[in-house]
């Protein structure tokens, strides 16, 4: 398989890690001691990275540098990440608004206490 660099797509896989952490782009900047609209422009797809940014991209958001730059590695992960993601909404489909505010907060600590 013949893996290639997609901009766009790296940028997304980053804002959807960004955002399930409930950080914002400033946020993201300064954890990764850049400024904020040079990781909007990563995110946009508008550049790209040096080495040094994407090893404190993969640090700060506990991702592997092949993932970040590649995705995923096969359709099997694909599909079960899928199935994985597809029992969370449902789990959450079936709870009060309470509950899920509170589930979304507790997922969001609990990315960040395995990020320390």
């Amino acid at each position: 398989m013949n893996k290639t660099y997609d901009r766009l797509a790296v940028g997304e896989r980053l804002r959807l890690k960004r955002t399930a952490l409930g950080l914002t782009q400033d946020e993201m900047a300064e954890r990764i001691g850049r400024v904020p609209k040079y990781y909007a422009d990563i995110e946009r797809g508008n550049c790209g990275m040096s080495i040094e940014t994407l090893l404190a991209l993969s640090s700060t958001l506990n991702m592997s540098l092949d993932y970040i730059i590649f995705g995923p590695k096969s359709d099997e992960q694909q599909a079960r990440h899928e199935d994985e993601l597809h029992a969370i909404i449902e789990m959450l489909d079936h709870a009060s608004d309470r509950k899920r505010t509170y589930a979304l907060r507790l997922l969001q600590l609990f990315l960040i206490a395995c990020d320390s």
